[in-house]
């Protein structure tokens, strides 16, 4: 399978939201990703329901909500509800995170786990055979348009030989950073999905950035 791109719409002109969720649409993007941010587990508030079941109206390809939000088992009905087709929590937020993951798969959604830059992908080896896929942050999650950080290399490797060794069939998904220069290294590191918010949206032609990250 040849990689997958995700652009962030958190990256998207809010003023002409319709027109940048058309401009994806046409593009080769596989994936609209959506970051919801509660202002308590990230130093940052971005949007909720209203956005995404707007996306959702609009949107002709898979919504991958992403949640940064304390205590996200709360809400998962909400989000399925409102249009997304993968929702992914963070294991720093989740304290029941098989419990969580089923819960999500029983309501018809994919299921995710993310990781912090700072938490080892060695915590999931019980759990990365029931996971749809796992989002590796690049950055610290909360703004966007931060500075890659390298290591995340190394945790691409580590995760998909963990991958193997389970014969587990999750998708590995890169958040932050994400850049045309970069893209290709995090591939042939064993990235599955590129998320891209700034790279995607300031680009003066949006859907040839697009293509020129699918490679």
């Amino acid at each position: 399978m040849s990689h997958l791109v995700a652009p962030s719409m958190l990256s998207a002109d809010f003023a002409s939201l319709r027109r940048d969720i058309e401009m994806v649409n046409q593009s080769r993007a596989d994936w609209f990703h959506l970051d919801v941010m509660d202002g308590v587990f990230v130093p940052n508030i971005s949007f909720g329901f209203p956005i995404i079941k707007t996306v959702n109206k609009y949107a002709t390809k898979t919504l991958d909500v992403h949640l940064m939000i304390v205590q996200p088992e709360r809400y998962f009905k909400e989000f399925w509800e409102a249009g997304a087709d993968i929702l992914s929590i963070h294991y720093e937020a989740s304290i029941h995170l098989h419990r969580s993951i089923c819960a999500i798969k029983e309501l018809g959604m994919k299921a995710g786990v993310v990781l912090n830059p700072h938490t080892s992908v060695d915590l999931l080896k019980d759990i990365v055979k029931d996971v749809d896929l796992v989002l590796l942050m690049s950055v610290n999650p909360g703004y966007g348009g931060q500075q890659f950080i390298e290591n995340t290399y190394r945790k691409i490797s580590r995760l998909k030989e963990m991958i193997l060794q389970k014969q587990a069939s999750c998708l590995i998904e890169i958040d932050g950073g994400v850049t045309l220069e970069n893209a290709p290294k995090l591939v042939a590191a064993g990235a599955d999905v590129l998320v891209a918010g700034n790279t995607v949206f300031s680009s003066d032609n949006p859907q040839a950035t697009i293509e020129s990250l699918k490679g």
